[in-house]
C-alpha cells in the first residue's frame, strides 16, 4: 500500500533518512538485520523502513542517540519489513475488524502493547 505523505510531517524523508542510515548505521534497530542483504531469518532483501512505536504519525520525538525501547523521547525506530510487520500486527488486526477510521479516533486511548 503507498504511503499517504499527508499525514506526515514536511520534513519526513529527511527524518526518516536520519533514522535509517546514521543513527541505525543502515541496520534494522530491533534483530540487527542489514539493509539491502539478505534477512537472517527469512532470507528476503531487507529494506528498512521507519516505525512509528506509538503509531502516531505527526509524532516525530527521536532521540540522536541509539535507539533505547525504553526512551520516551524515541518514537521512531529502524526496522527491517519483518520487525515493523510484528510490531504493527495488532494494529492491523484491528483495522480489519473496525477500519482505520475507528482506530484514529480511539488511538490515543488505546494500548498497543
Amino acid at each position: 500500500m503507498p504511503i499517504d505523505y499527508s499525514e506526515y510531517p514536511d520534513n519526513w524523508k529527511e527524518i526518516s533518512e536520519y533514522i535509517r542510515f546514521e543513527r541505525a548505521g543502515n541496520k534494522c534497530e530491533t534483530c540487527g538485520a542489514e539493509n539491502y542483504k539478505p534477512h537472517p531469518i527469512t532470507g528476503s532483501k531487507v529494506i528498512l523502513t521507519v516505525a512509528h512505536i506509538h503509531h502516531e504519525k505527526s509524532d516525530v520525538r527521536y532521540n540522536p542517540k541509539k535507539y533505547d525501547p525504553n526512551d520516551e523521547e524515541n518514537n521512531l525506530v529502524a526496522e527491517c519489513q519483518r520487525c515493523h510487520l510484528t510490531r504493527d500486527a495488532k494494529l492491523h488486526a484491528r483495522n480489519r475488524k473496525y477500519g482505520r477510521a475507528h482506530n484514529r479516533k480511539e488511538q490515543k486511548r488505546l494500548n498497543f502493547d
